[in-house]
C-alpha cells in the first residue's frame, strides 16, 4: 500500500531559542520566556536547561518561580519571533503548497505529491534541518509520517535536533502499544482520568478493551481507538483555512474599570489586525474571552462580514464586553475565527471611492508596518489608550 508523506516540523523551544541565539550568553542557562515573577501570567516556552527542574509551556509563572527560582526570565518578543517565523516558512514553502502552520514555530508539511521532485520524503526533512541552521541559526525536529498523528509523534520522539520516521500504521503501534494513552491525539489531562478510572492507563489496554472504551466516551471512545490503531484520515489544512486567530492580556491586578478594559481591547484588536494583515487573511467571528477573579471564564462571539479592520475588531468586542457582568476581571482577550481568504463587505455605489482610498491607506501603512514594526503608525485612538494603559 502506498501511503501519503506528511512531515511535522517543530523549532526546539523557539522562543529561548532565538534569544539565546542572539545573545549567546544566554546559552546553557535556565531561561523562561513569559511573564516575570513579580506578575501574574504564564510561561511561554522555556530552554532545555529550565525543563530539567519541571518548568513548562502554559505553566503559572508562580509555580515556574518555585521551581526554578535561580532562572533567567524575559518578556517574550513576538515582533522578533514572528520575522523569524517568516523566515522558516519559506524553506517549507520550497517543498509543497500543502502546509498547515500550527503556530509560529511548528507545522505540517503534505510532500506526497512533491516528495519525488525532491529524492523524497526523508532527503526534504534533511534539507529542512539543514536550510534552518543555515538560514535562521536555529535547530528544529523532523518527523515523517503516513498520517498527522505519526509524523507529529515522530518529531517527538528525538527532540531535541531531532530525526524520525513512522512511515505504517504497524510502525506507529509497535512505538505507542506499551506508552500512555496520552501519545494518542485527542486524548488530553481529563479524558486520560476517565480512561484511568475505568483502569486504561496503556494504549494496549485500549487494545485491549476496546467496548469499554466505546462505553465510556461514545464516539470520541471510537475515535480513539481508530486513532490507536493508526488510523488517521485527518488532511493537511493550509493557514488560510485555519481556525482562529488571536490574543489575550493578563492583568496583574483584578480590575472593573471597563473604560480600562475598552482600552486594551483596542490594543488587543490592533495586534491581532495586524496579524491578519500580515496573513492576507479575514475574519468573519470576532469572539471575547473574560476571566473573572475567581478564574471562571466565559467567552461571547458575534459573527458578520469577514474583516481584518481593527476599529472593526475592537468595536465588536467592546459591544460583546458591555453585556457581560461587572466583576472583577482577571483577563480579557479576543480571538477572531471563520478565517476566509477574502473580505466580502457589501460596498455601496456611493461608498466605493471612500473605501478605494482607505485601501490605499491601509496598503501604505501596512508597508511601513511591515519595514518598521507594527507600532510606526498609531491613530489617535491608540496612543490614547497607550497613554491610559501603559506598557502592553
Amino acid at each position: 500500500m502506498i501511503y501519503p508523506q506528511i512531515i511535522h516540523v517543530d523549532m526546539d523551544a523557539f522562543f529561548a531559542a532565538v534569544e539565546v541565539r542572539d545573545n549567546p550568553e544566554l546559552r546553557g542557562k535556565p531561561l523562561i520566556i513569559g511573564s516575570l515573577p513579580s506578575e501574574r501570567g504564564v510561561v511561554s516556552t522555556c530552554s532545555y536547561e529550565a525543563r530539567k527542574y519541571g518548568v513548562r509551556s502554559a505553566m503559572s509563572i508562580k509555580d515556574a518561580y518555585r521551581r526554578c527560582p535561580h532562572g533567567i526570565y524575559m518578556h517574550p518578543n513576538g515582533h522578533k519571533y514572528y520575522e523569524v517565523s517568516k523566515q522558516i516558512h519559506e524553506i517549507w514553502d520550497k517543498y509543497t503548497d500543502l502546509c498547515e502552520c500550527i503556530s509560529l514555530d511548528e507545522g505540517f508539511l503534505d510532500v506526497t505529491a512533491s516528495a519525488h521532485l525532491f529524492g523524497g520524503a526523508a532527503k526534504i526533512g534533511g534539507e529542512i534541518k539543514h536550510r534552518t541552521v543555515e538560514t535562521v541559526g536555529l535547530t528544529c525536529s523532523v518527523g515523517i509520517g503516513y498520517s498527522l498523528m505519526s509524523a507529529k509523534l515522530a518529531s517527538e520522539e528525538k527532540k531535541p535536533d531531532g530525526y524520525f520516521e513512522i512511515p505504517t500504521p504497524k510502525a506507529l503501534r509497535e512505538l505507542i502499544i506499551d506508552r500512555n494513552v496520552r501519545e494518542i491525539y485527542g486524548v488530553g489531562a481529563k479524558t486520560a482520568d476517565e480512561l484511568k478510572r475505568i483502569g486504561i492507563t496503556t494504549v494496549r489496554q485500549i487494545y485491549e478493551n476496546p467496548q469499554l472504551v466505546t462505553s465510556l466516551l461514545g464516539n470520541h471512545g471510537r475515535q480513539i481507538i481508530e486513532l490507536a490503531e493508526g488510523i488517521d484520515n485527518r488532511k493537511v489544512t493550509p493557514f488560510a483555512e485555519a481556525k482562529s486567530i488571536g490574543a489575550e492580556h493578563t492583568f496583574q491586578h483584578d480590575t472593573t474599570d471597563f473604560a480600562y478594559l475598552k482600552d486594551v481591547l483596542l490594543l488587543t484588536a490592533q495586534r491581532i489586525s495586524f496579524d491578519l494583515k500580515l496573513k492576507g487573511i479575514y475574519a468573519h467571528t470576532v469572539t471575547l474571552k473574560v476571566t473573572y477573579h475567581d478564574m471562571k471564564s466565559i467567552t461571547r462571539s458575534k459573527s458578520g462580514d469577514a474583516t481584518d479592520k481593527t476599529q472593526v475588531i475592537f468595536d465588536t468586542a467592546a459591544a460583546l464586553l458591555d453585556k457581560i457582568e461587572r466583576r472583577p476581571i482577571r483577563l480579557v482577550g479576543i480571538s477572531l475565527s471563520n478565517i476566509s481568504a477574502t473580505p466580502n463587505m457589501q460596498i455601496s455605489l456611493f461608498d466605493a471611492g471612500d473605501d478605494a482610498q482607505q485601501s490605499k491607506l491601509d496598503d501604505a501603512m501596512l508597508t511601513l508596518q511591515k519595514k518598521y514594526g507594527r507600532g510606526i503608525v498609531k491613530t489617535a485612538n491608540v496612543l490614547g489608550a497607550e497613554k491610559r494603559v501603559g506598557d502592553f
